[in-house]
């Protein structure tokens, strides 16, 4: 049989046995079907699986043209983070809990897999941010995030002060306990729990959340993709700040740093099975009602 993907990476949940279990139903319908596979090597060592492959990630984003993820959206967070330098197609398995990202249910995969194993399938290319700390001109830190961006206090419910600007201009300076800078992707995660708008993953845009701002008038604001964000945080501030990259990676900021976040060069190419809609998930996700007629 002639397959639209030739060489897969399974990846998954760490110690979970439900992912376990479907890594192991997922390895053996793979090598029915005659295709190379490799597995991450973080899960393969709980995986009892005789003559197996192993790779680390990079390596697989490397080797394979499709990467299977299963477990729930932070372990396709994780993986997308790395996955997006290379172009490898990801899909998500879901053993997670709501599972914005991970499309095939992990009981009756089998069919929809068959499906996109033979290019029956939706592409989805979704924008990641590259966040880098700057610090007397000099960058400390950077990484990458695939939902948001956050500047906060390392204290909890501690207010903070910082100007932000686009494209160079500046926009407002803010009290805040912080502001969640999130991708289309994002705007269902943490960024939907502050308030912020849902933007559908096929616009090319950014939105700015702030979170308990000291002022009645302040509100969230989306710009375009390709704008450059730049957070200049006030020299006055009495805490040591972070920001965090999908709540995932802590990046270190210290009073009067600079925070770049801008479109990461490479998006991730997410690929979904046949008949998948977005405003299905968001039904489905957040309990919107039905068609009425």
């Amino acid at each position: 049989m002639q397959h639209a993907f030739t060489t897969v990476g399974l990846i998954g949940k760490p110690h979970h046995q439900g992912a376990n279990n479907t890594l192991i139903s997922l390895y053996s319908f793979l090598q029915q079907q005659g295709l190379k596979v490799y597995v991450e090597e973080r899960v393969a060592q709980s995986l009892t699986l005789p003559g197996v492959e192993i790779l680390d990630l990079v390596e697989l984003g490397k080797k394979c043209d499709l990467a299977i993820v299963v477990g729930g959206d932070g372990n396709m967070l994780g993986a997308a983070r790395v996955l997006a330098r290379f172009d490898v197609a990801v899909l998500g398995v879901n053993r997670g809990n709501l599972g914005f990202l991970t499309d095939l249910a992990p009981e009756n995969f089998q069919q929809p897999l068959s499906e996109v194993l033979a290019g029956n399938f939706v592409t989805e290319k979704r924008n990641l941010l590259e966040i880098s700390v700057h610090r007397h001109g000099t960058v400390k830190s950077s990484n990458s995030a695939v939902n948001e961006a956050v500047l906060h206090a390392d204290k909890v419910a501690h207010m903070i002060e910082f100007e932000a600007y686009i494209n160079n201009e500046f926009v407002y300076s803010q009290r805040s306990d912080g502001l969640i800078i999130s991708t289309p992707t994002g705007s269902t995660a943490y960024s939907l729990s502050g308030g912020g708008p849902i933007l559908t993953p096929d616009l090319d845009a950014v939105s700015l959340v702030p979170m308990f701002p000291h002022t009645l008038s302040s509100r969230p604001l989306v710009v375009s993709g390709n704008s450059e964000i730049r957070l200049k945080v006030a020299s006055t501030n009495d805490a040591h700040l972070q920001i965090s990259c999908d709540s995932h990676v802590i990046l270190a900021v210290m009073p009067g740093d600079d925070i770049y976040i801008r479109k990461h060069p490479t998006p991730l190419r997410l690929v979904h099975p046949p008949g998948y809609s977005y405003f299905h998930v968001l039904r489905n996700k957040l309990g919107w009602g039905s068609k009425l007629y």
